[in-house]
């Protein structure tokens, strides 16, 4: 995370301005959490569709959030903040729970680090489960996790209708694991590092996950 980058006064007050607005104050609320389609937007804050795509062209405007292809669904689109674009205006909203459930198509790469990571920075319990859980974990996944000090040896991927409970709070970190298990609480847009194979991806994966974590977790608290 780029902490070091100054914001000019001029930037600042062009960013509270955009987010002057409830409805995009309540937009920018939700995509702290994780990433949502346009239509996951309309439906959350309940505007029309023309005045969704005005606020979605002023925060992209003033560099707050960036929209992409879905891995899964090529006609669906997600919309996340871009990384730091909040920093000095402030806090968020924080949420309850009492297991954290991390879930991806195979349960092999993302979903397994991301439970590493979040194990590594939060006393709130934590899972992953796949919904079409692979064999073993991806070699590239286990490299990139010794080459930050964690360890997935001997993890097993698992299904995901064998590990979710009813009140998880359960993160999908895959396009496909999102729109083919819609009951996730947040869903973050991680492109799939096992399709590209490289260190690089693998790489760009785990900064994502790392990045997406240490930003939540301070934010969600246990309940007992």
């Amino acid at each position: 995370m780029n902490s070091e980058r100054i914001f000019s006064v001029e930037e600042r007050a062009r960013k509270h301005a955009a987010l002057a607005d409830p409805a995009r104050l309540r937009m920018l609320d939700l995509l702290t959490f994780g990433d949502l389609s346009p239509t996951e937007l309309r439906e959350e804050i309940g505007v029309p569709s023309n005045l969704l795509a005005h606020h979605l062209n002023v925060l992209e405007r003033e560099r707050l959030i960036t929209r992409g292809r879905s891995e899964g669904d090529g006609r669906r689109t997600y919309v996340r903040l871009v990384p730091d674009a909040l920093t000095g205006l402030g806090s968020f909203a924080a949420a309850g729970a009492r297991r954290v459930v991390f879930v991806c198509s195979a349960n092999s790469a993302r979903s397994q680090l991301a439970r590493a990571l979040w194990a590594s920075v939060s006393d709130v319990p934590v899972d992953s489960a796949g919904t079409h859980p692979a064999d073993q974990i991806a070699p590239g996944a286990a490299a990139v996790a010794a080459r930050h000090g964690l360890d997935l040896a001997g993890v097993i991927p698992r299904l995901v209708d064998e590990t979710i409970r009813d009140d998880d709070f359960i993160i999908t970190v895959c396009d496909r694991a999102h729109e083919e298990y819609p009951g996730g609480t947040v869903h973050w847009s991680v492109p799939d590092p096992v399709l590209v194979g490289t260190d690089a991806a693998f790489e760009i994966a785990f900064v994502d996950l790392e990045r997406r974590i240490s930003q939540l977790a301070p934010r969600i608290l246990t309940v007992a």
